[in-house]
C-alpha cells in the first residue's frame, strides 16, 4: 500500500521520502523501528539495502528477513559486488545506473521506493500494489512492467 500510494499521489511520496515513518502513520501502519528512511529508485539510480553487521530490517513492514539476507555472504557482497550480486538474484542493472548501497543499523532502516512500471497509469491501487514484492522493497529485484493484455484499470 505504501509504494502504491506513492506512485499514485506525488504529495505522499514527497512526505514518504522526508519521514518514512510519519508518512506510513497516515495510512495506519505502525512503523516500530527507530526511523525509516525510504530512498527512491529512478532510471538513473537503483537503490540496495544491506546490514553489514547483523541484519537489521524493517520487520514491522516485512515480518522476518529470508535467510540469505541475514548471510554473511550477502551482508559483505552487496557491499563490495552489488551489480555482481544482484546479478546472481537475476536482476541486471544497467552500467550507466548508478548503485547505491544503503546500511541499515539498529537506529534506521532503510525501504527502497521502486520506480512504477510502465503502462500502469490507469491502475488501482489495489492494483498496484500487488505488484510489490518484498525483494524490490530491499532493492534485489525491480518490477517489471505488466504482460500486455495483464492490465488492471480503475
Amino acid at each position: 500500500r505504501i509504494v502504491a500510494r506513492a506512485w499514485m499521489d506525488e504529495a505522499f511520496r514527497a512526505r514518504l521520502l522526508a519521514n518514512g515513518k510519519e508518512a506510513c502513520a497516515e495510512l495506519g501502519i505502525k512503523v516500530g523501528e527507530a526511523q525509516l528512511v525510504v530512498v527512491q529508485n529512478t532510471p538513473a539510480v537503483h537503490n540496495l539495502i544491506t546490514c553489514t553487521l547483523c541484519s537489521c530490517y524493517p520487520r514491522s513492514l516485512l515480518g522476518q528477513p529470508p535467510a540469505w539476507y541475514r548471510g554473511k555472504a550477502y551482508r559483505a557482497r552487496s557491499v563490495r559486488e552489488p551489480r555482481a550480486m544482484l546479478a546472481e538474484f537475476g536482476t541486471r542493472i544497467a552500467p550507466e545506473v548508478r548503485v547505491d548501497v544503503h546500511d541499515s543499523n539498529a537506529d534506521m532502516r532503510y525501504l527502497v521506493l521502486p520506480v512504477r512500471p510502465a503502462g500502469t497509469q490507469n491502475w488501482t491501487e489495489d492494483a498496484l500494489a500487488a505488484l510489490v514484492t518484498r525483494e524490490a522493497l530491499i532493492g534485489i529485484a525491480v518490477i517489471e512492467p505488466p504482460a500486455a493484455g495483464n492490465a488492471a484499470s480503475s
